[in-house]
């Protein structure tokens, strides 16, 4: 049964960054069967609820975009929070998905579960080559776990039901903006509208802004969702990759959200604090090879999304 405009497709994590922009994809494009749960209506962490939720609602596709995401400081504080909260929302989605027949569910794996040192671009036969970087291990270690959960459900079911995708960083509106617990590119940008609110001479950041990465905008993340549950036959043996297919420093990304924020202050470098995986720039080939590719650049997805996230302030 193909992607009909009246399919039942359930958005976990539809307040979230990703799951918004997928929810926002296809009200657009008129999917009449789009399902949302609040966290206070569903605790995807509660596997009795859970199950009895997908008996109810027997949904056709699902796209699990909800779990615990932060930055350094983040899984650094909290590694067994991070492990407990996104496993057990994992295994509870998958297990019932698997039970209720669903037709495809599409599952947010972490371009973190790759090697700290990786040959670049990274294709996703590097996965499990080496070990991840260490200040993101114990998010890593549970989207792992959830990604190679999706491929033993397909090998052991013989039907490519559950796509596990890495996206690269991803960014835009519904973002967490919250400096302490946020990713570089959101808390730089809050980081840097507050400096400029307060009139800040400078804005000290962490490490040497030498690490690479790459960005990609959560609508084309949402795009690319919408294409491949309309790929009816497409066979995945390994998880796709989402990215852009170009990559900046840190103090290059840095200096873009300056420019599009207008903060004229200085830029100070902390090097006592780490920088994470040197490099991070994914192979995007494959799910090219499906007919997709990213259309928003970085440029103008910072200007959109700084434009959301200023009205948005409280």
């Amino acid at each position: 049964m193909p992607l009909k405009k009246d399919s039942s497709i359930y958005v976990a994590g539809h307040a979230g960054l990703i799951g918004s922009a997928v929810a926002r994809r296809l009200e657009r494009d008129g999917y009449r069967g789009l399902v949302t749960r609040g966290r206070n209506q569903l605790d995807l962490q509660d596997g009795g609820r859970v199950a009895k939720f997908f008996d109810e609602v027997h949904p056709d596709y699902v796209v699990l975009a909800a779990g615990r995401v932060g930055g350094i400081i983040e899984n650094q504080t909290f590694p067994a929070d991070f492990m407990d909260e996104n496993i057990a929302i994992q295994l509870n989605v998958l297990k019932a998905a698997r039970k209720a027949g669903v037709r495809k569910l599409i599952f947010f794996g972490s371009s973190c579960m790759y090697p700290r040192e990786c040959p670049q671009p990274m294709a996703e036969d590097a996965l499990l080559s080496g070990k991840p970087e260490p200040t993101s291990l114990p998010y890593a270690i549970s989207k792992l776990a959830g990604t190679y959960m999706c491929l033993a459900y397909n090998k052991q079911d013989q039907v490519t039901r559950f796509i596990p995708v890495i996206p690269n960083s991803a960014y835009g509106p519904h973002d967490n903006f919250d400096t302490k617990s946020s990713h570089v590119l959101s808390a730089l940008m809050a980081r840097f509208h507050q400096a400029k609110v307060s009139g800040a001479e400078s804005v000290t950041l962490w490490g040497s802004g030498s690490p690479r990465r790459e960005f990609i905008h959560a609508d084309d993340i949402a795009d690319a969702c919408v294409h491949l549950l309309m790929q009816d036959n497409a066979e995945v043996e390994l998880p796709l990759n989402l990215g852009v297919g170009a990559d900046v420093s840190i103090k290059e990304l840095a200096e873009l959200i300056a420019g599009v924020v207008r903060y004229e202050g200085r830029l100070e470098w902390d090097l006592t604090k780490p920088d994470g995986a040197p490099h991070k720039l994914l192979d995007s080939a494959r799910i090219q090879s499906l007919g997709w590719k990213p259309s928003i650049g970085l440029a103008a997805g910072l200007a959109s999304t700084y434009q959301w996230y200023a009205a948005h302030q409280v």
